[in-house]
């Protein structure tokens, strides 16, 4: 379950290369020039790198590092100390358009939810698709395209992704 910063704090920022809408912003969160971050919920001590956009209904956790380049759509959220490696890429919808019949797309699409657990690690430029349960200590290799829910302390990589074992006696 994530928890919301105890003291919120919502904040409105545009200046220079940094855009921050209607953000509910932790203590300690560092941020970097090239951000996008819009409608979300960032808690305490969260990294987040440059050219970074985080979407509307999003929640991250507590302790997070969100590498630069990394891209988090609505509809994600990501629990306590999770590692975001550079140019990860989430995905909410399975079946995206841009027009269906010659009418262009507003609302017609379908926003699936992913779920991110505490501890998970992903490896650069992996792709998480939509509706997809990442659980607990389990870490996604570099390029990995996951497209089906990973096991708690699985380590997981390939595309498509596949688990390969399960960690045993490791620190996570």
């Amino acid at each position: 379950m994530i928890n919301k910063p105890k003291k919120q704090r919502i904040i409105s920022l545009i200046k220079n290369n940094i855009r921050i809408d209607k953000v509910c912003l932790g203590k300690n969160v560092k941020y970097y020039d090239f951000v996008n971050l819009y409608g979300c919920t960032i808690g305490d001590n969260v990294k987040i790198g440059t050219f970074v956009e985080i979407q509307k209904n999003v929640t991250i956790g507590k302790r997070c590092k969100i590498s630069s380049h990394s891209f988090i759509c609505e509809g994600v959220t990501i629990a306590d100390d999770v590692f975001i490696g550079h140019g990860v890429m989430f995905i909410n919808d399975k079946f995206p358009r841009a027009s269906i019949n010659g009418k262009q797309i507003v609302d017609e699409w379908n926003l699936e939810k992913t779920f991110v657990g505490n501890g998970v690690s992903i490896g650069s430029n992996a792709t998480i698709l939509s509706g997809i349960t990442i659980e607990d200590g389990a870490f996604i290799g570099a390029g990995a395209v996951v497209t089906k829910n990973v096991k708690k302390n699985s380590i997981n990589y390939g595309n498509p992704a596949k688990s390969y074992r399960k960690l045993k006696n490791e620190k996570v």
